[in-house]
């Protein structure tokens, strides 16, 4: 272990271990982490990352497209239950009202959608680091999302 004494502004001294070369010398540090415990691309093959995000993203897109669909029908048959429901006289909607709640719930939402930017704004950009870094994982989910979503 490369061991060196750096002294501080209080007389005090620490000693810096190199984990790097200490990690050479003990093969234990290998079985535990692995040869490489950097981004997916040092780890792996590229064909094990295309099928690991494509596996991913298959599964991914199959449970959205459930989930959607499932979204999809309760909010449309809310909607059609609703309009039969005024059409047979059992209720009466107003429509003013709703027009201004839908413009109020508008404007709450735009002020906070502006309040939330910079949170987005950051996670746009990690997720950009991420996929530019794992590039090929990225290509395999979005292929296999796509095919999740068609099955």
């Amino acid at each position: 272990m490369a061991a060196r004494r750096e002294p501080s502004s209080d007389d005090e001294s620490y000693e810096v271990l190199d984990i790097t070369e200490y990690a050479r010398r003990h093969h234990w540090w290998s079985r535990v982490f692995g040869r490489n415990s950097g981004p997916l691309t040092e780890k792996y093959s590229v064909a094990t990352q295309i099928v690991m995000g494509g596996v991913t993203g298959w599964c991914a897109g199959f449970l959205f497209q459930k989930v959607g669909k499932l979204a999809a029908t309760a909010v449309g048959g809310g909607f059609l239950l609703l309009q039969i429901a005024s059409h047979g006289g059992y209720i009466q909607i107003d429509w003013k009202r709703v027009e201004n709640d839908v413009n109020k719930a508008k404007k709450k939402i735009k002020k906070q959608a502006n309040k939330s930017a910079p949170e987005i704004n950051n996670l746009i950009e990690e997720s950009q680091d991420f996929i530019k870094k794992n590039i090929v994982v990225s290509g395999g989910f979005i292929g296999g999302f796509l095919l999740g979503l068609a099955s």
